[in-house]
């Protein structure tokens, strides 16, 4: 079982330039303006292949040089127990996280190992080392993958958030972990990478910018269109940087663009934690540009929410082809959730699918079922719901577990000179 090179182009969103990848191409470098790129396939219908093929089943629509061991696509199934409590006839529901019951086995638990499988198949050089920087989940996703390929990665990690740092197995050390200081977040390690990227020796992972990470957490809507039949009517989703409802957004389109799957253009109804709001508060307010915060306020909100991985103070909200421009296109909207909604919401689906689910899931469920309330979704309307984490009370009730704990942590004022320095002391 082999994968060849998925043909495809680069898109840039703004212009409408096509153009070859001519490596690691994270924007268009005749772009006249900041825009996000899109991958184009040379497949306008995809192939879906048979689930042993892992998220590489939709590899038509993954822009990737090789297939990766160790991977599961998304499952999804039709709801019965949450559907009726909502009142809703066509509740899908697209799991991501471990559900053996289901056929799917992500061993971190999160639908970050769609972005980090086909991230990492889309490397294509041998010199130098992949930095990613995360809130926790991606991080543990990346790191997974990584130590079981033998990928020599950097994370950057806030240590706040060290505790998500666990695994079925210790890592090789071809993984290291840095972390920014307690008090710190995100974005904090966002920029830690950044400064450590400026070092030749290390090229940064790209997030939103990366059209891998997008197309691979894309796999979620294909899940749900392959499954129903059809594109949703609406699509519900937890958001920290927005990164996934883009991705869904571009997913939609492909599948529009196949033509066998209706001519649906899904509302995006994505959802953020309060009190750390800024892509609500900015399309509530209809802002295209984020509304202007303290990064000392924003900072202690970040922290303040029950789902830390919905923290990124500097999401792509604004840019060409971001979540801004996802939404208006789609007729979407935003929702936002309480520390109390979620946990409840988790509690509420644990009772009636029966599996626990991540705080940011809770998120989702909450904001489905303040949808619901307000009419914003009609009982009869085809609605996914993308849980994009869960199971990890069951996986970790049988599998022993270790914890890992940073290499290094560096003040917020670290040079970069004295951060590549220490991390390259590490390999």
């Amino acid at each position: 079982m082999k994968i060849d090179s998925t043909p495809y182009k680069l898109l840039n969103i703004a212009t409408g330039r096509v153009f070859e990848d001519s490596g690691w191409m994270m924007a268009d470098p005749q772009s006249p303006t900041p825009s996000l790129i899109r991958a184009e396939y040379g497949k306008k219908e995809i192939q879906i292949k048979e689930d042993s093929y892992g998220i590489y089943k939709f590899a038509d629509w993954l822009p990737i040089h090789k297939m990766l061991k160790g991977s599961y696509a998304p499952a999804t199934y039709k709801s019965e127990a949450l559907a009726a409590h909502l009142g809703l006839e066509n509740l899908f529901i697209t799991f991501n996280g471990w559900w053996p019951e289901r056929g799917i086995e992500m061993q971190t638990c999160s639908f970050k190992e769609t972005e980090a499988f086909s991230v990492c198949a889309r490397l294509n050089f041998k010199d130098k080392i992949l930095v990613v920087s995360s809130a926790g989940n991606t991080a543990r996703a990346f790191a997974r993958v990584c130590s079981e390929n033998n990928i020599p990665i950097v994370i950057t990690i806030p240590e706040e958030n060290i505790f998500a740092m666990w695994f079925a197995e210790e890592l090789n050390p071809c993984v290291k972990v840095i972390c920014t200081p307690k008090g710190t977040d995100y974005f904090d390690a966002i920029q830690l990478g950044d400064k450590l990227c400026q070092d030749s020796t290390f090229i940064a992972e790209g997030g939103a910018k990366n059209v891998a990470r997008r197309d691979g957490m894309g796999t979620t809507v294909l899940s749900a269109a392959a499954f129903i039949g059809r594109i949703p009517d609406a699509y519900f989703q937890a958001v920290g940087s927005g990164t996934g409802t883009i991705a869904a957004y571009e997913a939609n389109l492909r599948l529009l663009a196949d033509g066998r799957f209706g001519k649906t253009t899904m509302r995006l109804i994505p959802s953020q934690n309060e009190p750390f709001t800024p892509m609500y508060d900015a399309y509530m307010a209809d802002s295209r540009a984020l509304l202007p915060m303290d990064e000392d306020l924003a900072r202690t909100r970040a922290l303040q929410i029950g789902a830390p991985v919905l923290s990124n103070r500097k999401p792509p909200y604004s840019v060409t082809g971001g979540l801004y421009d996802a939404l208006k296109a789609s007729g979407g909207t935003m929702k936002k959730v309480t520390n109390t909604e979620l946990r409840e919401a988790c509690q509420l689906f644990e009772k009636l699918e029966g599996i626990d689910i991540y705080s940011a899931a809770g998120v989702a469920v909450k904001s489905l079922e303040k949808a619901v309330a307000k009419g914003t979704v009609k009982p009869q309307e085809t609605i996914m719901l993308n849980i994009t984490g869960g199971g990890e009370k069951r996986f970790k009730s049988t599998h022993k577990i270790y914890q890992k704990q940073p290499d290094l942590i560096f003040p917020i004022d670290a040079t970069p000179e004295e951060i590549a320095s220490k991390v390259k002391a590490l390999f």
